[in-house]
């Protein structure tokens, strides 16, 4: 039997932009994700690296928690991950209440751990596997910290906020009258960016770096 480096491998591009490319792996061991920031722009390629590893630390510190991809290796330029079925949630429209339930759970247990996501607002980071359940996907942006301190726990607010106003787009008659409490409760850092951080955001990704934020609209995405 020839060496595991030697046996045919099969690479789906899914995505590709200024900070590299994203690809479906399938050889011996299996299917994965592949992060590639080695395809990233010249001059991005140092700020792509950052930000994968940046999310090898998150899903390290992950590991074992159902709906989150495991991390299975990060050389410093290629970003391996497990692949995960399922259809964004632009796509796949989620209107049962046991998903935004699930979801909520899996937020709690990824904060437990010490991570903020930071871009749950992003439709295209939420899947839905084809047995209703969600996965949160795209930890670059993620920041780790402990979880009692004023920080973390603003981020982690956050969070929750995107979430709900998620299910406030597909299951709104299941908010609870404390989910709309905190869907009204916009923190300092949401109004922040709302005022000057978002417009600059929007700039820069749709204007330069010509990126949809609904990324993956019309097919399945992994994680």
């Amino acid at each position: 039997m020839p060496p595991v480096s030697e046996l045919p491998v099969d690479v789906e591009r899914i995505k590709h932009d200024h900070f590299g490319s994203i690809s479906r792996v399938r050889d011996a061991a299996g299917d994965r994700t592949r992060r590639d920031t080695g395809d990233a722009s010249f001059g991005l390629r140092l700020l792509a690296r950052w930000a994968a590893a940046r999310e090898a630390r998150a899903l390290a510190a992950l590991r074992g928690i159902a709906g989150v991809p495991a991390l299975l290796s990060w050389d410093g330029r290629r970003l391996d991950r497990s692949w995960v079925e399922g259809q964004a949630m632009q796509d796949a429209r989620p209107r049962d209440p046991a998903y935004f339930r699930a979801a909520r759970h899996l937020v709690r247990a990824i904060h437990s751990r010490g991570v903020a996501h930071n871009d749950l607002a992003k439709e295209a980071n939420w899947l839905v596997t084809p047995q209703g359940l969600p996965v949160v996907v795209d930890f670059q942006i993620a920041r780790l910290g402990r979880p009692r301190a004023r920080l973390m726990r603003l981020l982690m607010r956050e969070d929750l906020r995107h979430l709900l106003k998620h299910k406030r787009t597909y299951c709104p008659e299941r908010l609870t009258p404390v989910e709309r409490r905190v869907l009204a409760r916009r923190s300092w850092i949401a109004r922040a960016w709302h005022a000057t951080g978002k417009r600059v955001y929007i700039f820069i990704a749709r204007r330069i770096l010509r990126w949809e934020d609904n990324e993956g609209r019309g097919r399945k995405r992994a994680g």
